[in-house]
Formats: C-alpha cells, sequence, structure tokens
C-alpha cells in the first residue's frame, strides 16, 4: 500500500498539473485574503481575525479536492491498470486507503502552506491577539470537511473512466453534503424535522467546529461520512473483480 501511495503521490507533483492546482488555490486565496475589497480581506477589517479565511477555504476546496481525486482511479480505468492493480495481493481497500492517505497529504501540504498567513497576522497585526483557540478549531474543522471531500472524489472517480465526468460528480456530490441539506432544511414543510436534516449536512459540523470548540459528534460525523463514501468505493471496486 505504502508503494502505492508513493506513486500516487510522485505521479501528482511530477506533472505540472499539481503545481498549477495547489498555486491557484493559494493565489485565489491571497488575492481575497490580502487584495480584494470584498468581506474576506483581513488588512481592510484591521482584526486578526481568520474567519474569512476558513468561510472562503471549502468553497475553494470544493473545487480543489475533486480536482487532486478526479484521476486517482478514473485514470487506472482509462489506463487499463486498475484490472493489473485488482490483481495485486493488495486488495480493494488497501487501493482505496492508498489513494485517499495521497490525497490527504496533498490537502494538507496545500493547508499547512495557509499557516504564513497566521505568522503575517501575527507579526503585523500584533496589537490585536488572534483567537488561537478559533483559529486552530477552523484548521482542524476544514482538513475534516476537505478529508471529507477526499472520501466523495474517490469515490466518484471509481463511477468513470473519464476524469471531467469524475471531477463534475465530485463537485456536484460535495456542494449537495456542504450546503445541501441546509438548504433543504430551509423548507416551511419540513419545519418539524429542519434540524435532523441540517445535521446531516457538513455545513452544520462544519459551524460547530470553527467556533474553536471540538466536539466528539462532529468528529464521528465526519469519520463516519469518510467511511461510507470510502467502504461504497471498495464495493464497487469489488464489484469489478
Amino acid at each position: 500500500m505504502l508503494a502505492l501511495l508513493n506513486k500516487e503521490l510522485y505521479q501528482f507533483f511530477r506533472s505540472i498539473t499539481g503545481y498549477v492546482v495547489l498555486g491557484f488555490f493559494l493565489i485565489v486565496l491571497s488575492l481575497f485574503l490580502w487584495l480584494f475589497p470584498t468581506q474576506f480581506n483581513i488588512l481592510n477589517s484591521g482584526l486578526a481575525d481568520f474567519e474569512p479565511m476558513f468561510l472562503l477555504m471549502p468553497w475553494l476546496f470544493l473545487f480543489l479536492v475533486p480536482a487532486i481525486t478526479m484521476r486517482s482511479i478514473a485514470e487506472e480505468k482509462k489506463q487499463g491498470t486498475l484490472e493489473f492493480l485488482m490483481t495485486k495481493p493488495l486488495g480493494s481497500l488497501n487501493i482505496v486507503l492508498a489513494k485517499y492517505f495521497a490525497a490527504l497529504i496533498i490537502i494538507l501540504i496545500a493547508m499547512v502552506s495557509t499557516l504564513v498567513y497566521f505568522v503575517l497576522v501575527q507579526y503585523f497585526l500584533s496589537e490585536h491577539l488572534v483567537d488561537t483557540g478559533a483559529f486552530w478549531g477552523s484548521f482542524v474543522g476544514t482538513f475534516l470537511l476537505a478529508s471529507s471531500f477526499a472520501a466523495i472524489g474517490i469515490f466518484s472517480s471509481s463511477l468513470t473512466s473519464n476524469q471531467i465526468i469524475a471531477f463534475l460528480i465530485a463537485v456536484l456530490l460535495s456542494l449537495v453534503m456542504y450546503i445541501g441539506f441546509s438548504l433543504l432544511s430551509q423548507l416551511s414543510f419540513l419545519t418539524q424535522i429542519s434540524q435532523i436534516i441540517a445535521y446531516l449536512g457538513i455545513e452544520f459540523h462544519f459551524k460547530s467546529i470553527s467556533k474553536g470548540v471540538i466536539d466528539t459528534r462532529d468528529i464521528i460525523y465526519f469519520l463516519s461520512l469518510i467511511t461510507i463514501f470510502l467502504y461504497a468505493t471498495v464495493l464497487l471496486l469489488n464489484n469489478k473483480r
């Protein structure tokens, strides 16, 4: 499994596409946080508050993560190498986990790169103390959100041999899981069960963790969501044996 994980990372960073994807994420995030005069601009607010960044990052990850995962299994199908991997003594679970952990490492690299913003704000706005509890709570919440998107992306990639279709499916499914349930809960005829419906969505749990309070119920939710999509991917691969 480790060899396959290393192969995934090597292939991602060997091509210019990998650097373009990560570069696009960091450039767009930087423009909104430091240059564009929007509600996300930290300098305009004059406060050492990273809430704007963590409000923006889920929307960027909504496209970044599918771009990372779209080729994971779809490309193996297209090249005809999936069957070769399946004949190896890896097992479907190990194949899925190797590709999933590779995606997590890439996501973590992107997120760690944003810590430079934390250092800059601490240095230039030192008179305003950063709420470190809220910052790290939001950081963990964002990583869990991106991890969920990665599981959805791996699942979407197993549905097709076309990377673009895998990307679009992953974006759609991630969007539904992120805000779909929240929007559904606002319908008037679902008022009595609105809280239950909202609870099923990622946004509900992401907002909870972003407040700086790590609740085990939110952790369990994200781990359960990740497990469901990865298990579904394993089932799909087993059906192709």
